[in-house]
């Protein structure tokens, strides 16, 4: 099974990878402009658009449930990457240098997921996509609180830990909706 999971995430990772690279052909690091509680909040209206979907049953705006959720990896790693960056990094950054940090970001959850992967023995794939949103919601909420203290907080991970696990729970529900089995358009 680990190494169908590999492969499914990698599929995934890829697509988004894809997009990713060529959104900053064509807007550059744009991304960079944005504080930590701003792409936190950009993730946040992408996870509760997803919620609205699946609640409503319906949707109005063609981008579908699949993009939110790849919206919500990508932007779960501009998060990751703007926490490594320095403070005084340039704005724009060349197109090499973020497909590396890109890459660097994904091989570290990559690393996280396949942990917890064995450790929780791949029960993500007997949960139900809404309550994996629901999760997505939960470490948002959290996020923002810690966010809220100033990172000062008693017992908690860190906000890059719960941006790394909405990114594999992003992932997750990719390949349970086949996304990477799909060859992209």
């Amino acid at each position: 099974m680990e190494n169908q999971t590999q492969l499914e995430y990698d599929r995934v990772i890829t697509r988004c990878r894809t997009l990713f690279l060529a959104k900053t052909h064509d807007y550059g690091t744009a991304w960079r402009i944005l504080r930590l509680p701003s792409v936190t909040d950009q993730i946040y209206i992408k996870a509760q658009r997803i919620r609205s979907i699946q609640e409503k049953g319906t949707q109005l705006v063609a981008d579908g449930v699949e993009e939110e959720f790849v919206a919500i990896i990508n932007y779960c790693i501009i998060a990751l990457m703007q926490l490594q960056l320095p403070a005084d990094a340039p704005q724009d950054l060349e197109p090499a240098a973020v497909a590396a940090a890109y890459d660097a970001q994904v091989d570290a959850n990559r690393q996280l997921l396949f942990a917890k992967n064995h450790d929780y023995g791949e029960a993500w794939r007997q949960m139900r996509i809404e309550s994996i949103t629901d999760i997505i919601l939960m470490k948002l909420h959290r996020t923002k609180q810690i966010e809220d203290l100033h990172g000062l907080t008693r017992v908690s991970e860190g906000v890059d830990a719960n941006y790394r696990d909405m990114l594999n729970y992003a992932v997750f529900v990719l390949i349970k909706m086949g996304f990477g089995e799909r060859v992209a358009e």
